[in-house]
């Protein structure tokens, strides 16, 4: 008797060569949650743990082929945006995203761990009128929730104001990320119609290279998977937690976290 085929997961993205972030992260994630990883590529990057020095970005006609042919043979269950670099790149995803069958995760990478700009200022506002409103579940962290919704996180509650806020964009669902905050962090998602709240305690180390990316994956294969979204979003906490307290101390720099982590 065959085994039955895993589902496969798109991700769409940026590459990054020291293997931390980007596609090389995603397709690691989605492996180690049994799940069959194919990609389109938007940018390149020249990057390790201690510096990123180059970003070149892919014309949109390319990454529109490339996501033509994925859906053409092998159709993801899920797929995920990172880096998207331009206005036109999101214009094009945008553009495909509208047909897509499967739930797309919005990761809305803008700045890479060294504080190069990875999304040009119209990319965001095509982002935000154009790729939000297509999103099964967006993902940001504080700093990219406050540039998509202008609201200051300054309090507790600004993060469930700009959860509802991004589902008023046009998302179906928002996670916002509470890594940037002090003390425990904690991921509030906004459903459309409940809050939820996953926490898991704080971890001193500088590796958390591509933890944004690695989230945005580990979500992804779940959803790919078949998980309601609460789950998908608590299973995608506790493998980062996991991911990060056992990272492998690569990197002279900002090092990766563990892509092969233990749930």
């Amino acid at each position: 008797m065959l085994e039955e085929m895993p589902p496969a997961a798109l991700t769409i993205a940026g590459s990054d060569p020291s293997g931390g972030a980007g596609i090389q992260a995603d397709l690691k994630t989605f492996h180690q949650f049994g799940v069959y990883g194919e990609s389109a590529v938007t940018l390149v990057t020249v990057q390790n743990s201690v510096r990123l020095s180059r970003v070149e970005i892919l014309s949109a006609g390319l990454v529109r082929e490339q996501i033509a042919a994925v859906l053409e043979d092998i159709p993801p269950a899920a797929a995920k945006t990172g880096a998207l670099g331009s206005a036109e790149v999101v214009e094009a995803v945008a553009e495909m995203a509208s047909s897509f069958t499967f739930p797309l995760v919005v990761d809305p990478v803008m700045i890479g761990k060294h504080g190069s700009r990875l999304l040009s200022e119209d990319a965001l506002r095509a982002l935000r009128g154009r790729l939000i409103p297509r999103a099964a579940v967006v993902t940001p962290n504080f700093p990219e929730a406050e540039a998509l919704t202008g609201i200051r996180v300054t309090a507790p509650y600004d993060v469930r104001r700009i959860a509802a806020r991004l589902c008023e964009m046009g998302a179906a669902a928002a996670i916002v990320k509470g890594g940037h905050a002090e003390g425990e962090p904690v991921d509030v998602l906004f459903d459309g119609s409940a809050f939820h709240e996953f926490s898991s305690p704080r971890i001193e180390t500088r590796h958390t290279h591509g933890s944004g990316c690695t989230h945005s994956a580990a979500l992804t294969a779940c959803l790919a998977l078949g998980m309601p979204l609460v789950e998908a979003a608590a299973r995608a906490k506790r493998f980062m937690y996991e991911a990060i307290r056992s990272n492998p101390e690569l990197g002279a720099g900002c090092g990766p976290v563990n892509h092969h982590a233990q749930m």
